[in-house]
C-alpha cells in the first residue's frame, strides 16, 4: 500500500479552509505515525521534513525550496509558488486563514518529527562501527557489513563518498549498492568476507571495509540501513 502523500503546496491548494486542511494534515500524520510506531522511519521521515521545511520557508517568504531542495522542485513549480504567494498576499482574510493553517500544521509536523528523531537517535546510539583489517589511506570508497539482532546474517554494501557544496558549505553524501548477504558463522567472519570481496574484485585490492552492528532487531531497509549510512559518513569524517 502506497503512503499518503501531500502535494508541495497542499496547504494552499484549492479551497483554503482551516478545518478542511486540518483533516488532510491529520490523515497524513496518522499514516506517518503508523510507520513510526513500527520503527520504520524512511522514506516517511524525509518526506515529513521536506513538507515542514516547505511550510517554514513559505511562512518566512523566502525563495521556498529553491535553495534548500534544488532537485525537488522544477522551475515551473517554483514559479507557481511565487505566483501563489503574490496572489494570496493581496487578500488579508485569506492570508490570515492560511497563516492559521501553516502554524497549526508546522506545529504538529514538528512534534511528529521530534518523536521520529528520538527513534533515530536511539538506534544510532546502539550502532558499533569498526574498521576491518588493514585500512587504506583513502576511505572514500569501500564496503560496509551490516549486522542486526542476533547477527545471524551479514548484509554487505559497497559505498562511495562524495562531497558537494550547499550555501558555501561542504557536505558529504554516500551512495551505496547492495553486494550480497552472508550467513554469519565461524567460516563467514568479517575477515573472511573481506577476503572474498577482494578476491572477487581484483581491481579493488585494498578497499576500506567497516562493520556496522546493533543488538536491536529493527526494519532493515526503512530504518537500519539509512541510519547506518549516515552514521558511517560521520565515522569516516572523524577518522580523517
Amino acid at each position: 500500500m502506497d503512503m499518503k502523500t501531500l502535494s508541495q503546496t497542499w496547504f494552499a491548494d484549492g479551497y483554503i479552509d482551516f478545518e478542511l486542511k486540518k483533516y488532510t494534515l491529520l490523515a497524513y500524520l496518522q499514516e506517518i505515525n503508523g510507520y513510526f510506531n513500527q520503527n520504520k522511519l524512511y522514506p516517511q521521515l524525509a518526506d515529513l521534513i521536506f513538507h515542514y521545511n516547505n511550510l517554514v520557508a513559505f511562512r518566512e517568504n523566502k525563495k521556498y525550496l529553491q535553495e534548500q531542495f534544488p532537485k525537488k522542485l522544477t522551475g515551473i513549480q517554483i514559479e507557481k509558488l511565487q505566483l501563489l504567494y503574490e496572489s494570496l498576499v493581496q487578500d488579508d482574510e485569506l492570508m490570515q486563514e492560511l497563516e492559521e493553517i501553516i502554524n497549526y500544521a508546522s506545529s504538529n509536523m514538528k512534534r511528529t518529527i521530534t518523536s521520529a528523531t528520538q527513534i533515530y537517535e536511539f538506534v544510532e546510539s546502539t550502532l558499533t562501527i569498526e574498521p576491518i583489517g588493514i585500512m587504506p589511506m583513502d576511505h572514500t570508497e569501500g564496503y560496509f557489513m551490516l549486522c542486526e539482532g542476533a547477527c545471524k546474517n551479514t548484509w554487505v554494501y559497497q559505498y562511495r563518498l562524495s562531497i558537494f557544496e550547499k550555501h558555501d558549505e561542504k557536505y558529504r553524501s554516500i551512495k551505496t549498492e547492495f553486494v550480497d548477504v552472508w550467513q554469519r558463522n565461524f567460516v563467514n567472519s568479517y575477515q573472511s568476507i573481506k577476503a572474498q570481496l577482494i578476491k572477487n574484485r581484483s581491481d579493488f585490492p585494498n578497499p576500506a571495509v567497516y562493520s556496522v552492528e546493533t543488538a536491536l532487531t529493527i526494519p532493515m531497509e526503512e530504518t537500519l540501513l539509512p541510519i547506518a549510512k549516515r552514521s558511517l559518513v560521520k565515522f569516516i569524517s572523524l577518522e580523517e
